[in-house]
């Protein structure tokens, strides 16, 4: 049976624990933004989003809880799922980005959302997705390991087919197209899945959603003092394009909650707070930057 109910409180209840063990790190505590849209809006709804900014650690992190519903899928959502047609849908979903302020911490994203679309005398259509992935600005490939065992060992209990599945989605969507390169190290990302009935398929969400912290907080606390200087920020600025890039052109999240007529403040919290761009920039071979496109972008097996 659909349980939506255990689903909220989950969320609800991922996004205290991430947000408290965050703002524990960095000493500053997240703003709290309760939201709801008008009833007369053709997307209805509310959330919750936390957000950090200008922290001794984070730059800027936010962490958002939405619940909304609809009478009509966007195009993103309905273009390619034909039994959608004729349903109104509810989705509720955290999702997280945080942009760290020391450039040796990487950027790191995870998400775990629900679907649900029903009409009259119909069976309802439902799914789960979500995933973690990281994006480092100088690679350290103990931290890459780290982070895709931890995200492996969630999926182990619910089938060894799950890993190299999700890992290699990832490793697909994460990529910039017109740049022909990835956006980061990867990790996992699944979509529209219901494989192992609703209770089964629900475990395995809260199995990801509760590895993050596990998968993260390591690496943060272990570089978030490293010594860094101009040249690292200048960087981590230029490659922070790439994520605006990434989020703004091809990311199905975004596209879904701005075509819906979602909240803009809570899709695009997001977006890192510093960013540049050069024409044609190459880094220099042999340096550090250099590194990070021959030896970390490239998808590779890191568990």
């Amino acid at each position: 049976m659909i349980d939506s109910q255990a689903v909220r409180d989950y969320l609800l209840g991922l996004q205290d624990r991430i947000t408290d063990a965050i703002a524990a790190v960095d000493g500053q505590a997240f703003l709290t933004d309760n939201w709801e849209k008008p009833p007369t809006e053709r997307l209805r709804g509310s959330g919750r989003t936390r957000i950090l900014e200008g922290g001794a650690v984070m730059e800027r992190a936010g962490v958002g809880f939405s619940h909304v519903r609809g009478d009509t899928l966007p195009p993103s959502a309905s273009a390619n799922r034909p039994e959608l047609a004729g349903r109104s849908f509810e989705a509720m979903g955290v999702s997280l980005v945080f942009h760290p302020r020391n450039p040796y911490v990487p950027t790191v994203h995870m998400n775990v959302r629900c679907f649900i679309a029903v009409k009259p005398d119909a069976e309802p259509v439902w799914w789960f997705g979500g995933g973690m992935d990281l994006t480092p600005y100088y690679g350290n490939a103990d931290d890459c390991a780290h982070f895709h065992r931890t995200c492996k060992d969630s999926l182990a209990p619910f089938g060894d087919d799950l890993y190299p599945r999700f890992k290699q989605w990832c490793d697909e969507y994460f990529f910039l197209r017109h740049r022909g390169e990835a956006r980061g190290i990867g990790g996992i990302f699944f979509d529209d899945f219901s494989a192992l009935g609703f209770d089964r398929s629900f475990e395995m969400l809260r199995s990801v959603g509760d590895a993050f912290l596990a998968a993260y907080l390591p690496i943060l606390t272990a570089r978030k003092d490293a010594a860094y200087g101009e040249r690292e920020r200048d960087f981590q600025a230029y490659r922070r394009g790439r994520y605006v890039e990434f989020n703004l052109v091809f990311d199905r999240g975004t596209l879904f909650g701005l075509q819906s007529g979602g909240r803009t403040e809570s899709i695009l919290m997001s977006m890192p707070p510093q960013v540049s761009w050069r024409y044609d920039w190459q880094p220099e071979p042999g340096t550090p930057e250099a590194a990070l496109y021959t030896d970390f972008l490239p998808a590779r097996d890191w568990a």
